[in-house]
């Protein structure tokens, strides 16, 4: 994920819009635990590109595919440890990569 990814900038209202939903759906997303915005000082919720890319998937499961909320958790924490994982077999094959070359 790039830094500008994670770097809050949108409010919940331009939020909502870019991703087709209610501020009130974004409320209750984040109630139940499917994202977390960052919070400014004045306590106001920001939205990251990374959130709007999140909140697109939980939109797509839900209207597209029939998934319900407990079901858009369990797919996403699936999604996070399967990156989390490729993640780990890229620095692995580098390490190969690097083994093989001190080899020669």
């Amino acid at each position: 994920m790039n830094v500008g990814d994670t770097e809050p900038r949108y409010v919940i209202s331009i939020a909502a819009r870019m991703v087709g939903v209610q501020t009130y759906t974004l409320r209750y997303y984040e109630r139940v635990g499917i994202i977390e915005p960052s919070r400014s000082r004045g306590n106001i919720r920001l939205y990251s590109e990374g959130d709007i890319a999140r909140l697109r998937r939980v939109k797509t499961l839900v209207d597209d595919m029939g998934v319900n909320l407990a079901g858009v958790e369990v797919i996403i924490k699936i999604m996070q440890q399967m990156l989390e994982l490729q993640n780990q077999v890229q620095e692995l094959e580098s390490e190969i990569d690097d083994l093989k070359q001190a080899e020669r």
